[in-house]
């Protein structure tokens, strides 16, 4: 694999990225806030309103790994112009919507656009910067992310306040300030013949849908068991098909299987942060929505300002460093929070903050060892699905904790635990920190080498 000497084009363009990363995250979190106005404005039950957060999520996750999958075909330059400008679509859509059809429409649309960002967000750092320094690119794109997480809720609360919520479309229209950069620092890369296997893709994109329907609008069984159907259908049209639409051999790849079991266990342990707090502080603490939003802010700020620096980890030491750093970061967050889930909120900010730079060391950790195990042909497919895989694992982590909330219990497995009333938010997290030891002996035996090992398999593949 080859790249360009003078990088900084690279630089620049990872930098443009981050960017539009902040604005990709804000708009998946801003409308959270909101949906009870717009319950309210359009007489709508939650179960209706809630498919204003759902479908953004539903096509967000299909879209990420078809996107992945064409940018074999298409030029990344081309990708990202129509992704941005179907964005750009959907926001003045909703800007100007006086209707829940038009707010629905405008975010599948926004969603449909916008799934092009994660896809990427995999893709450019791998294709742009050597191994090197490929942790540092995906620590300043963790960063993008980690800032629209923390400014997304306070800013959709500050504008809320003032204006009406059909302005929360508005910035993400600053979106399409990027397009020209991209236009400009992207190269004009050559493409892989050959065909798509969209029947394959709706295949794969039916059986996510359904699962996400059973997850998150409380489809049931039927919903799952049809998912089921629709995966055990994919798996045999690409062996079936002359050109899949994911190869079979991705999945020979020892390293790369193992890397996508590290990472779907991390992204569940993740999401049990932005999930459970809320839930907890509002439960045990009495906090209202807006100090629950400035509590987990230290966390999220704190991570932004971390993430170059644990790309610069990876690069220097290498991911099995960072890995071992995130999970006793992780480790120290749970037993903590296991222990004293009750205490007050500045103690819950100060362990979250803990957790938050855990997780995204976590996360720079496994898309760095992801990216290593797979040739250079097999990376838009594979990194896209890891894309996928990561919006399906905090789906499905999301809907269990909050069943095992809603079930509740009053003895803890934790015995220093300091709050009684807590004892179900004690086990979760205990149950977590186990989790990570658990991580921690897989990655171990899998990728003790940590870059050095995944790295032979683009060198062998450059060779061959």
């Amino acid at each position: 694999m080859s790249f360009d000497r003078n990088l900084s084009a690279a630089d620049r363009l990872i930098r443009v990225l981050a960017f539009t990363m902040v604005l990709s995250s804000m708009s998946a979190t801003m409308f959270n806030i909101v949906l009870p106005e717009i319950s309210k404005q359009f007489q709508l039950t939650f179960a209706q309103v809630s498919w204003v957060t759902s479908i953004y999520l539903l096509i967000y996750a299909i879209g990420s790994v078809i996107y992945g999958k064409v940018s074999d075909r298409f030029k990344p330059k081309n990708l990202l112009t129509f992704g941005l400008l179907v964005f750009f679509v959907g926001s003045m859509i909703g800007l100007i919507s006086s209707a829940y059809w038009m707010v629905l429409l405008a975010r599948i649309l926004q969603a449909m656009g916008a799934a092009v960002i994660p896809a990427m967000a995999m893709i450019i750092p791998v294709r742009y910067f050597p191994a090197e320094r490929r942790g540092r690119a995906l620590g300043i794109t963790a960063t993008g992310l980690a800032i629209g997480s923390a400014v997304g809720p306070v800013v959709s609360s500050l504008l809320v306040s003032v204006f009406h919520w059909r302005w929360l479309f508005m910035i993400p229209l600053l979106i399409l300030l990027t397009l020209p950069m991209y236009r400009k620092l992207l190269r004009d890369e050559p493409v892989a013949k050959g065909r798509i296997d969209w029947p394959g893709g709706g295949l794969l994109a039916g059986a996510v849908a359904l699962f996400l329907l059973a997850v998150t609008q409380s489809g049931g069984w039927f919903s799952g068991l049809a998912s089921l159907a629709f995966l055990i259908l994919f798996i045999l049209r690409i062996r079936m098909a002359a050109d899949p639409f994911l190869p079979p051999r991705l999945f020979s790849n020892k390293s790369y299987v193992w890397g996508l079991v590290l990472a779907v266990v991390s992204m569940g342990t993740s999401y049990s942060l932005p999930f459970l707090t809320p839930y907890l502080l509002a439960d045990l603490n009495r906090l209202e929505p807006g100090w629950i939003g400035f509590t987990m802010v230290p966390g999220a700020l704190a991570t932004a300002m971390l993430g170059s620096t644990g790309g610069k980890l990876a690069d220097s030491r290498g991911t099995a460093v960072l890995f071992r750093v995130a999970v006793l970061l992780n480790l120290l967050c749970f037993v903590l929070l296991s222990s004293f889930a009750g205490i007050t909120p500045i103690g819950i900010a100060a362990f979250l903050i803990l957790g938050n730079v855990g997780q995204m060391f976590l996360q720079i950790s496994m898309t760095k060892t992801i990216s290593l195990s797979l040739p250079k042909e097999q990376t838009g497919v594979g990194m896209g699905l890891l894309s996928m895989l990561n919006f399906l694992a905090g789906a499905a982590a999301s809907a269990t904790y909050s069943r095992i909330v809603d079930l509740g219990t009053s003895q803890a497995w934790n015995p220093i635990n300091a709050f009684p009333a807590s004892a179900t938010y004690s086990n979760i997290y205990l149950v977590l920190a186990a989790v990570q030891i658990c991580a921690m002996l897989l990655f171990s035996r899998h990728f003790g080498g940590g870059t050095s090992r995944a790295r032979l398999v683009q060198e062998t593949s450059g060779r061959s």
